[in-house]
């Protein structure tokens, strides 16, 4: 296998900037950016005229079960779907079992995405209401940041106890991630639905029950904790047009407090989705009105939302196919999250090269990532090829995730996912995922 390669005729794509060149990839890094460069001896040539080569998407949220959920997902099957869909980066969640709530629970982690993790990989430290000397002990450069459940969640996870939560964003070392749902709000919609309905609650109940009030009341109390402690705040997966207002537009340099919202909060919305897709859809904190979706999309245009991400979290269709109570929230995301991302720019709604900075940018800017997530000399050489012309229809049998299904099956996306290439290697070819590469350990520049 090799590594080295010159990619030819490319168009681009990297700090606001379109524009035509070849790169040199070589020993993992971007060696070379320029016009006409010359084949070496010992490379391999991408024609890419027409193709859009873009920084790899680094996913600042996904749930990939391992430890203790593996048969939903892994980190093997979910890193190659990764890789399928251009996400050279991801960064995991906490709430496995056992949770990843101190230093031995989270290396364990990073140990196994060694062995298995054909992307780059990193793992956040979970807060709760009994592991303060914990989070007060991260090491800052081991870690992106501390995830803070202020909403029901998988284990014991839940910070619920205010002086807890006043001391986490006091002493967290790291940025703090949120996500931000009032859980006693939720219990009492549920009650009412259960009088409305029985058992048989239907999927668009979802997000009345999962309302925009308890999104809002919890994204103002996380905000209010920041700017008491000057804390370094990160909002998960803005789902209403409500919120959006607490946050500023603009770059994100300089930003103290800062928000993500996912793709599939740009791609769904209102009754018609939910009547189409049931349960397949349900997530928290959950789909909402197409009147969401549509502010959503703009704030991300105007950098009033920061970051685009995914949330991925797979379950098994029989799971889904529960009544409501039983049915896990969580959709299946990273393989088909890229072109779905686009689909908005091919309508006009985002630019490629907002795009570009939400997904790869802006995660790096944030999170301190050291030296990924820009095409620049001398940078970690992870690239994605996109064929913005070549259609591609999702079907069951391409999913790569454990869990087997997607929730795009039967959507046809206007691109196609050409190359994924991971530290100079090329680890999806447009049909296949190379299972030998390995990624490597994200490193935070603090």
């Amino acid at each position: 296998m090799t590594d080295a390669w010159l990619i030819k005729n490319a168009e681009l794509v990297n700090e606001g900037r379109r524009f035509t060149a070849d790169v040199r990839l070589r020993d993992g890094k971007i060696e070379t950016i320029s016009q006409n460069l010359e084949k070496l001896r010992d490379e391999e040539v991408i024609d890419a005229t027409g193709l859009w080569l873009l920084p790899g998407m680094i996913d600042d949220q996904v749930h990939f079960r391992e430890p203790g959920l593996t048969q939903k997902a892994d980190i093997a099957h979910e890193s190659r779907a990764c890789a399928a869909g251009g996400i050279t980066s991801y960064m995991e969640m906490p709430n496995t079992r056992p949770p990843a709530l101190d230093r031995d629970s989270l290396e364990a982690k990073y140990a196994r995405a060694a062995e298995t993790s054909v992307v780059n990989y990193a793992f956040y430290l979970g807060a709760s209401n009994d592991n303060l000397e914990a989070i007060r002990a991260l090491d800052p450069k081991s870690a992106p940041g501390i995830k803070v459940f202020m909403g029901a969640s998988t284990g014991n996870m839940l910070v619920d106890d205010p002086e807890t939560l006043d001391h986490i964003f006091r002493d967290a070392p790291t940025p703090i991630i949120t996500h931000c749902e009032d859980t006693p709000m939720i219990d009492a919609n549920l009650a009412k639905a259960h009088e409305k309905y029985g058992e048989d609650i239907p999927a668009w109940e979802h997000p009345h029950i999962r309302s925009r009030e308890a999104c809002i009341k919890s994204t103002r109390l996380a905000i209010s904790l920041a700017r008491k402690h000057n804390t370094r705040l990160h909002v998960l997966h803005i789902s209403t047009a409500d919120e959006l207002a607490l946050f500023e537009p603009g770059p994100i340099e300089g930003k103290r407090i800062t928000a993500e919202t996912c793709v599939h909060f740009l791609h769904f919305g209102g009754k018609a989705d939910y009547d189409e897709k049931g349960f397949l859809i349900k997530c928290n904190p959950a789909i909402k009105e197409e009147s969401d979706r549509e502010a959503i999309t703009k704030a991300l245009a105007e950098g009033r939302l920061d970051v685009l991400a995914t949330d991925h979290a797979p379950h098994l269709l029989e799971e889904k196919a529960q009544k409501y109570d039983k049915a896990p929230s969580g959709l299946p995301l990273v393989q088909f999250a890229l072109q779905a991302a686009l689909e908005r720019v091919f309508e006009g709604k985002l630019t490629l090269e907002r795009v570009v900075e939400a997904v790869c940018h802006a995660p790096a800017k944030l999170f301190d990532v050291d030296k990924r997530g820009f095409l620049r000399e001398g940078y970690a050489a992870d690239l994605v090829l996109v064929d913005p012309k070549r259609k591609h229809t999702v079907t069951r049998e391409e999913v790569l995730s454990k869990c087997g299904w997607s929730p795009f099956e039967g959507t046809t996306f206007g691109s196609s996912i050409a190359s994924t290439f991971v530290n100079g290697r090329r680890v999806f070819d447009g049909a296949k995922v190379d299972e030998s590469i390995r990624g490597q350990r994200l490193t935070f520049d603090r």
